[in-house]
């Protein structure tokens, strides 16, 4: 069964970073496309950066504007977002997710497979 665990989530002042880790099983990592999605309180889960299958190229939301990285190891089954200069209005569960479409307009319906979460809260 595929399982995609993050952690790494926490509270943070702003201008602070955070590095968020998701930990893949069941798949064969190497054929997906990787993601990480946020999803505040009130608001509509939305898409914040994904990871070509091999790693070699990136793309994200407009909103990340540079401040966070994705990247990932395939030899560890493993995706990363380091989160730079965080603003109060970063404050979300990240989600880490698993699929098929290189695109910044990758949508939750071109997902296969959704981590659990977690929280990160930045303070103003």
């Amino acid at each position: 069964q595929v399982q995609l665990v993050e952690s790494g989530g926490g509270l943070v002042q702003a201008g602070g970073s955070l590095r968020l880790s998701c930990a893949a099983s069941g798949l064969t990592f190497g054929s997906y496309v990787m993601y990480w999605f946020r999803q505040a309180p009130g608001k509509e889960r939305e898409f914040v950066a994904g990871i070509s299958w091999t790693g070699g190229s990136t793309f994200d939301a407009d909103f990340v504007k540079g401040r966070f990285t994705i990247s990932r190891d395939n030899a560890k089954n493993m995706v990363y977002l380091q989160m730079n200069s965080l603003k109060p209005e970063d404050t979300a569960v990240y989600y880490c997710a698993a699929g098929g479409r290189y695109s910044d307009r990758v949508t939750q319906r071109d997902i296969n497979f959704w981590g659990k979460g977690t929280l990160v809260t930045v303070s103003s």
